[in-house]
């Protein structure tokens, strides 16, 4: 009850005229940058900090949040739309996405983007203002060695779900895991597989990696078949807006995007890309359609985009419950509340519970305005396909980029870029997965941290890891996972040869 009261207080705060015109700024400019590749969320909020520094505090947060809720939808326009995600969050949302609209099905893969956002978005929201202090209290009882044991299902659910080949998607997956190992070694200071660069003393980016494997790598591969097979796009087919059996096919993979989401996002050690990549793989095993996953399956979108967007929510629960930032843009919003004399932690919620509850009601109100702003644009976006390809793979290049050099305005930055992007090409041409070798980039360096830390406190007694029982539930399951696709493979060749 006192929780309700003090959610309905914030909706007199919210609804304030100058407090909507901030979250409206927020949710458009979070749009406008989450479609831009490698500018993210927490580079627009970096950007804004010193331009807010007089302005009203409770605005200037709501503004943060409502960028930030903005740039994981912005992402996955240019993510199904041409193949090229404006955040990492947005990779899985690619996969099935930019089939759709190679198919003229680019409508229905943006709707059931936006409505699965927002749907998710409200559930995990209303979660965070009811369920905050009881995940809270769950979080802090994970230890490193639960921390890692997730990363590992992460690990073998992706490379053993994308492609055809489970050895295909741990080559990859290790690929990736190997780029994480390159910088300064956190625990010795040592420099590692950086060849005396100086540039890759602070490691690779994940959105130089992303963007050249996507979106570079696809306008190769595309360049690449354009006499020898060309690749028909066709920009409309159909209704641009989902069938019956869209939405039929669609409201599950919802509700469980945001049951990955949300929880996993609330962990310290969540992020967006695990409860995406672990909905994804789930969608694929649990959809009556299995034989469309690879050329379009809505529920691909449907389910990590929902994921995606909850996650969010749930990053917002050990920053304002715990003071604890789990992603790049979380951390700059820290540095916000700061700014302003604000520390998130137990305390603000009885120091400041306008501000927030204030912040916690205009979430719902930034996810209303995203469907009205996005929902009416899905027709313009969707004739971006129409554009010739010759130009509209020119422009992904440049938009490339530019985004690479906004990050970092670095020629050995440039240089990885296309790297990557030839890499990319390579895979795509030798049927080589790419999503797994962006996860190993992202959650290597997160695992092997937590690993280091469970080993230090058993005093490198590896038997930790299986003599706690949720980090030992979670290996036991990534087991099953990784030896499940040769079993059946198996099984599969001695059917065959008996038949």
């Amino acid at each position: 009850m006192e929780t309700t009261v003090a959610l309905l207080n914030g909706f007199s705060v919210a609804l304030e005229p100058s407090k909507l015109l901030f979250c409206l700024v927020g949710v458009f400019l979070g749009t406008a940058v989450g479609v831009l590749p490698g500018i993210g969320p927490a580079l627009t909020v970096a950007l804004l900090l010193p331009v807010t520094f007089k302005l009203d505090p409770a605005g200037s947060i709501i503004m943060f949040a409502g960028i930030y809720y903005g740039g994981m939808y912005g992402g996955s326009t240019t993510a199904i739309l041409l193949n090229a995600p404006g955040e990492s969050a947005s990779l899985a949302t690619a996969l099935e996405g930019s089939k759709m609209a190679k198919a003229g099905r680019g409508g229905p893969a943006l709707a059931t983007s936006a409505i699965g956002s927002f749907v998710a978005g409200t559930i995990a929201t209303l979660g965070l203002a009811f369920l905050a202090p009881w995940l809270v209290e769950i979080a802090v009882k994970f230890g490193p060695w639960d921390y890692f044991a997730l990363m590992i299902v992460a690990f073998v659910t992706v490379s053993a779900t994308f492609g055809d080949s489970p050895l295909r998607g741990l080559t990859s997956l290790f690929l990736g895991i190997t780029l994480g190992l390159i910088g300064i070694d956190k625990l010795t200071g040592q420099a590692r597989l950086t060849f005396g660069v100086p540039d890759l003393l602070n490691g690779v980016e994940v959105t130089t990696l992303a963007v050249g494997l996507f979106a570079v790598g696809e306008a190769l591969y595309v360049a690449s078949k354009r006499f020898r097979d060309p690749e028909e796009i066709i920009p409309i087919r159909g209704s641009l807006w989902m069938t019956r059996q869209d939405w039929k096919r669609s409201w599950a993979p919802w509700l469980r995007g945001t049951a990955f989401g949300f929880p996993i996002g609330a962990l310290p050690a969540g992020g967006a890309e695990v409860p995406t990549f672990l909905s994804y793989s789930t969608e694929k095993r649990l959809c009556k359609y299995p034989d469309e996953f690879g050329k379009g399956a809505i529920e691909g979108v449907a389910g990590p985009e929902a994921a995606n967007n909850a996650s969010a929510a749930g990053t917002l629960v050990p920053l304002l419950t715990l003071g604890l930032p789990t992603s790049a843009t979380a951390a700059i919003m820290l540095a916000g509340f700061q700014q302003y004399g604000l520390n998130p932690g137990p305390l603000l919620f009885a120091e400041k519970p306008d501000l927030v509850w204030g912040l916690i009601a205009s979430l719902f109100i930034a996810n209303v305005m995203l469907v009205i702003i996005n929902l009416p644009l899905i027709g313009i976006w969707v004739r971006l396909l129409a554009i010739p390809q010759p130009w509209l793979y020119a422009g992904i290049l440049v938009f490339a980029t530019m985004g690479t050099v906004a990050v970092n305005a670095s020629p050995v930055e440039l240089g990885m870029l296309f790297v990557f992007g030839y890499l990319g090409y390579l895979m795509r041409r030798y049927d080589y997965p790419v999503a797994p070798m962006v996860v190993g980039l992202i959650l290597g360096p997160m695992a092997e941290a937590q690993l280091r830390r469970a080993l230090q406190i058993s005093l490198g007694d590896p038997m930790i890891l299986l003599e706690n029982p949720i980090s030992a539930t979670l290996l036991g399951l990534a087991f099953i996972a990784l030896v499940a696709p040769f079993a059946m493979k198996g099984l599969n060749k001695f059917k065959a040869a008996e038949d």
